[in-house]
């Protein structure tokens, strides 16, 4: 009679990142069965975002896949900006593909490199943090933080670019493609790491389509599907880039497409660079006046002497004052956070302000309800919003690509060896933040 034994992976598994538990059946080193638990970083996103206004939930998006936050902050507004019935300045939407297109270079940078060093590649691990870190640089340069950078309004985004972003981002890409161009040279043909991830792990495109499974784990199956592409929104129809696709479904080829995407992203900035309408983030116009000094003088009633003038902010918040408001966010006052200007030398603009995101107060749309899809680091993230007309929402839903690639981690491990765990569970890039939510 043929004995199998049961193996617990995790919590407590370096691999595991302490928040999945395998519950594996083994036959010596050989899994003939496995079974994936979840929910150990729960963090009830879907439940605070509705014990708060609609402005208030961005931050919390910032914590879902908190190594792609960017893409998050795009789609749950986008969501909105749906059921408002609301559409935002042409040059707002490449911003927000900018945005997008950054934090996807970095997720997969992330994916690829902490994969790399679980296998044993700790130089290449080291090779794409150091391209990583250059992103970050620029992240918190447009944003004012590296992570949680919650940069993208309903109606808009927090500021225009910063003066010399484009000059310093693409020298990040110089670094970056510098970087992968080594780490392929260190990896793509190591005989080492091929015989680690060469046909295993498999997963055939049937299986993937029938478990809902999107994002370079479906297209390393050979399904061509991006959002960007088979459902395009801001300006994605615009710009031209290819979806790379596998034939495989293994390790290597997740691996690989990955790697491809990069190149794209990198392309899709470039481009956006090239088309996007100027901006009037470097115009000099009217006296500059310190905010603090101008909300002083705002509050003591003279405004006569602030009305022509630019608030001198913060650099992590350029881009964001009166000049600039045109082109990066709507014409909607009554749901779009006023400028800088407004804000510090009126006491109307100050109410408004803070009515945005006061409880009780802030948008109110119309009652009912949207859903909008954006093609996330790991796939379709999705976030369906329902409105009962008041200023918080009634239920927000979200679709995590990370679900559906860890619903069907159990087929992916079946017949390999309790060693292919670790590379097989690194190639889906398995964020909790997202997962469990």
């Amino acid at each position: 009679m043929k004995k199998t034994y049961l193996l617990n992976m995790g919590p407590a598994h370096p691999a595991m990142h302490g928040v999945i538990r395998l519950i594996l059946e083994l036959d010596g080193e050989r899994v003939v069965g496995a079974d994936a638990e979840i929910g150990y970083l729960h963090r009830a996103f879907e439940k605070q975002a509705e014990s708060g206004v609609w402005n208030n939930v961005i931050p919390y998006t910032d914590r879902l896949n908190y190594v792609s936050p960017l893409i998050n902050n795009v789609g749950y507004c986008l969501a909105v900006e749906k059921l408002c019935g609301i559409e935002t300045p042409m040059r707002c939407q490449y911003l927000r593909v900018i945005a997008c297109e950054i934090s996807r270079i970095t997720d997969h940078l992330t994916c690829v490199g902490a994969n790399a060093m679980e296998l044993g590649a700790f130089t290449v691990f080291l090779y794409l943090m150091k391209a990583r870190e250059g992103l970050y640089f620029c992240v918190d340069k447009l944003t004012g933080a590296r992570v949680t950078a919650s940069y993208a309004r309903v109606g808009g985004v927090k500021a225009d670019l910063p003066a010399g972003f484009q000059e310093q981002l693409r020298e990040a890409f110089r670094t970056v493609r510098e970087c992968v161009r080594d780490s392929e040279a260190l990896l793509t043909k190591n005989r080492i790491f091929v015989d680690r991830v060469q046909g295993i792990g498999i997963l055939d495109k049937e299986t993937a389509l029938a478990y809902g499974v999107t994002g370079p784990v479906l297209r390393s199956a050979g399904v061509p599907y991006d959002v960007r592409r088979s459902q395009p929104y801001l300006v994605y129809d615009r710009l031209d880039f290819e979806v790379p696709v596998g034939t495989a479904g293994d390790n290597y080829d997740r691996y690989l497409v990955r790697l491809a995407e990069i190149e794209q992203s990198m392309r899709i900035v470039e481009q956006c660079f090239e088309q996007m309408p100027q901006g009037s983030v470097e115009l000099n116009k009217g006296q500059l006046i310190e905010a603090g000094l101008l909300a002083d003088l705002g509050k003591r009633g003279k405004t006569g002497h602030i009305w022509d003038a630019r608030a001198d902010t913060d650099p992590v918040i350029e881009g964001s004052g009166r000049t600039s408001k045109p082109d990066i966010a709507a014409d909607r006052p009554e749901v779009v956070l006023p400028s800088k200007e407004e804000t510090y030398g009126s006491i109307e603009g100050l109410m408004r302000h803070f009515e945005l995101v006061m409880w009780g107060r802030g948008i109110t749309p119309p009652p009912g309800e949207a859903y909008f899809a954006v093609e996330g680091g790991n796939g379709e993230l999705g976030f369906h919003v329902v409105s009962d007309g008041k200023d918080m929402p009634y239920r927000v839903r979200v679709r995590p690509p990370c679900f559906f690639n860890m619903a069907v981690l159990h087929k992916m491990l079946v017949g390999y060896t309790v060693a292919d765990i670790v590379a097989t569970f690194g190639s889906i890039n398995m964020i909790a933040g997202e997962l469990d939510r």
